[in-house]
């Protein structure tokens, strides 16, 4: 890589590259100069067996980001934090919060496995970073939580509870964005983006003081909008503007189609193994 080239590669996603194994979950890579962040961690069992394949050392990354506390981003972190004395841990302090979804199913537990606030907790507490607000993580990556909920058109993206009857609303504050400025603008890579993409691009926007939005990658959790949802999202989009945009993990295939049908040849859907360099 260039001097200040970065390279993003997703680890784990729901649909799976040539020869990796899929899995409900999200799990990016993002090597910066001499730096390897990884964001999230996925399911749990994909983690390992795709880092494998793809040849990263999970011993090198130096430091771990969890985007919101959802089985699905932090069930690999036991796999991960073997090595913790020398990883550097960056969470909002709700990721513990207990989680729950009611579904045709009913209701139940979507938290933080306790195998993986178990790893957490063997964690040097030297290592450990509570964030609020934005963090730099090194001069040109950054990571901002919460997201303010601006408009009235997005939402959580689900009926997610923070009690076993489904009584209290769960907001998801410990939804976080990561983003990398670069010299065309920002790439921004989210997990599943509860707070609402564009209340993620237009706060990430005004942090960073940059306007450009070169790439968007990640899990939108779109997959249960409508059309009351996906027309302001589409029209608030195309103001945006976007360079790239990379649907992943829980965006939905209506969403993805919506999306395509928007933005054509700027859309590129997400998998496992898929990597691209800034």
């Amino acid at each position: 890589m260039g001097e200040r080239s970065v390279k993003v590669e997703i680890l784990v996603d729901n649909t799976p590259g040539e020869g990796l194994m899929a899995e409900h979950g999200f799990s990016v890579l993002i090597r910066e100069r001499n730096r390897q962040i990884l964001l999230d961690t996925g399911k749990g069992e994909a983690l390992e067996r795709n880092a494998v394949a793809l040849g990263v050392n999970l011993s090198n990354i130096d430091t771990l980001v969890v985007s919101h506390g959802h089985y699905d981003h932090t069930g690999g972190l036991p796999a991960l934090l073997q090595n913790g004395n020398t990883i550097d841990f960056y969470f909002h302090t709700s990721i513990f919060r207990p989680r729950y979804i009611l579904d045709q199913r009913g209701t139940r537990q979507i938290g933080i496995p306790r195998e993986s606030v178990g790893a957490i907790e063997r964690v040097p507490g030297k290592r450990l970073h509570a964030v609020r607000g934005t963090v730099m993580l090194t001069d040109t990556v950054g990571i901002t939580v919460p997201i303010d909920r601006e408009n009235d058109f997005e939402d959580t993206g689900g009926a997610f509870f923070l009690d076993s009857k489904a009584t209290q609303p769960d907001p998801i504050e410990d939804d976080l964005a990561l983003w990398i400025r670069t010299d065309g603008g920002l790439v921004v890579i989210v997990g599943c983006c509860h707070a609402g993409i564009i209340n993620t691009l237009s706060q990430l926007r005004r942090v960073s003081g940059e306007r450009r939005i070169r790439a968007v990658i990640g899990g939108l959790h779109l997959l249960h909008a409508d059309y009351r949802r996906l027309d302001p999202t589409m029209a608030a989009l195309q103001t945006i503007s976007p360079e790239m945009l990379v649907p992943c993990h829980c965006t939905g295939d209506r969403a993805t189609r919506a999306l395509e049908d928007t933005f054509g040849e700027r859309v590129t859907c997400g998998h496992s193994g898929a990597s691209w360099q800034f």
